[in-house]
């Protein structure tokens, strides 16, 4: 896996899969109001949540400011553009990896961040009038393994006795819903077994957890803020590639970065990384400490006659030994629901290992696939699925994410490189990350302080420490023996 993490990094490709969220394309699909300017006060790079929310607050806290944002390939073309639109913590499923690392306090920090992001996307959609499908609901994941279910009450209760008494109470942090075997097939129209032909083993499920979560089309939520802050004087240039990034000085001083792009060079004092799993192509330093890992999901209709409602009332992640899948569903313009669920990296050959290090999202790897086809019905079981439609799969893509060494982003100051800044590295779950982490990342640029963030984890700041300390071995919340993710075996979950 190491070795896989040594592959270098490039630019995004030219011709990535169409995906499923780019339909209808937003207005600002292929945008460049003119020609680059010379210079700019904020130069981010990456159009997605993270850099889309890094430009409303600078733009919030400094209305006049002179920020340009620069994207390779059309708006939102990455992570962003390209995810399953689920805005779910699971945060119990690392609590005792991270309370065992970090301690109590800091690992309270994170299960905090991630339920205050999930509060904070959906407010700002509802605030802004966002039409972009944001809806908060409960989430189940539904255990497919005894002793990952017994391991997850383990965590669950742990969680509970280190929260405060409002976050205990329904809707809050550490509030969730435990349900039996039978109670799960009942409520969440579960089939008994995992009946996916592609999988060999027995898997008999065992249980389910409820909390809350949401959904929302990421891309409508980021391209309908970027519309705003374009209003607002945003210079967004899409289709333009940064080759570098260099100091103008010549010992990293204050005299800010050139910016070199295939329109030309750009100068700025705050150049910001929003670049997640394609941030080591612009700083070589990060090689290794941010991996590009490719993700896979589809889009299928459900059959005929199905018995669970549309739309389902709740999202869903399907929770086995070695990994999961993550579900929402989507209601769609002509009637009925899509079920969007991405995943199946712990059912790939070698545990997914050709997916580390790799950015190329023109295709498709093929065993994902047949096992992502066919997983829905397996779940579900086809008495609550329902009679097959001929065409159940709507569309198949994939995604590029960061996955970084100890699976935790990297957020603040670049060391040793004054004037540059990172947000990136989300490991998946940008959707419960990206935009406090954008907003600590603001509060930093602007006060160039870390006074006032006692909220935000200290453990997801950068520093020359976790860089070099920085050993990959694959995903750190599955346990996938060829991939070295060692966080499930450690807490059991």
């Amino acid at each position: 896996m190491e070795e896989r993490s040594r592959i270098p990094v490039g630019l995004p490709i030219a011709n990535p899969l169409p995906s499923y969220w780019h339909i209808p394309k937003s207005p600002l699909a292929n945008h460049v109001p003119s020609e680059l300017p010379k210079e700019s006060d904020y130069v981010i790079i990456g159009s997605g949540i993270s850099g889309t929310i890094i430009a409303l607050n600078l733009l919030n806290t400094n209305p006049n400011a002179n920020i340009v944002m620069l994207e390779a390939r059309e708006v939102c073309g990455g992570a962003t553009g390209r995810n399953g639109g689920h805005t779910k913590a699971a945060s119990y499923r690392t609590y005792l990896q991270l309370k065992e690392e970090l301690g109590k306090e800091e690992a309270l920090k994170i299960a905090r961040l991630e339920y205050e992001n999930i509060l904070a996307t959906h407010r700002i959609a509802k605030e802004m009038n966002l039409d972009c499908e944001s809806k908060e609901c409960n989430t189940v994941d539904l255990i497919y393994d005894q002793e990952t279910f017994e391991s997850g009450k383990a965590a669950i209760e742990a969680l509970r006795a280190d929260a405060n008494a409002p976050e205990l109470k329904e809707g809050g942090m550490a509030w969730y819903k435990i349900h039996s075997r039978d109670e799960s097939m009942r409520r969440f129209w579960a089939a008994d077994t995992n009946r996916n032909p592609k999988v060999k083993e027995d898997e008999p499920l065992a249980g389910a957890f409820e909390y809350i979560a949401g959904r929302i089309n990421a891309y409508k939520f980021a391209t309908g803020i970027l519309e705003h802050c374009v209003g607002r004087g945003l210079k967004l240039f899409t289709n333009t590639p940064v080759e570098s990034v260099k100091s103008a000085g010549m010992s990293g001083d204050d005299t800010g970065h050139f910016v070199s792009t295939s329109r030309g060079d750009i100068k700025s004092l705050s150049v910001i990384l929003a670049t997640n799993g394609y941030t080591a192509h612009l700083l070589s330093s990060l090689q290794g400490a941010i991996v590009p890992l490719r993700g896979q999901i589809t889009a299928q209709r459900p059959g005929h006659d199905a018995r669970f409602p549309s739309p389902l009332p709740t999202t869903y992640s399907f929770i086995y030994k070695a990994g999961y899948e993550y579900m929402i569903p989507r209601s769609v313009a002509e009637g009925g629901q899509h079920i969007v669920i991405g995943g199946g990296l712990g059912r790939a050959p070698q545990g997914g290992a050709s997916e580390f290090g790799n950015s190329d999202d023109s295709e498709l790897k093929g065993s994902i696939s047949g096992y992502l086809n066919e997983s829905i019905v397996g779940y579900f079981g086809k008495e609550n699925w329902g009679k097959e439609t001929q065409d159940r799969i709507v569309q198949e893509w994939t995604g590029i994410m960061g996955a970084t060494a100890d699976g935790r982003p990297f957020v603040g100051a670049v060391p040793n490189a004054k004037g540059l800044w990172i947000a990136a590295g989300f490991n998946g779950h940008g959707m419960v990350l990206c935009v406090k982490s954008a907003e600590a990342l603001v509060h930093m640029i602007q006060r160039d302080s870390l006074d006032k963030l006692d909220w935000f984890p200290k453990s997801f700041l950068i520093s020359q420490q976790r860089v070099d300390g920085a050993i990959f071995k694959g995903r750190t919340d599955m346990h996938v023996a060829e991939t070295g993710g060692g966080s499930i075996e450690k807490s059991k979950l």
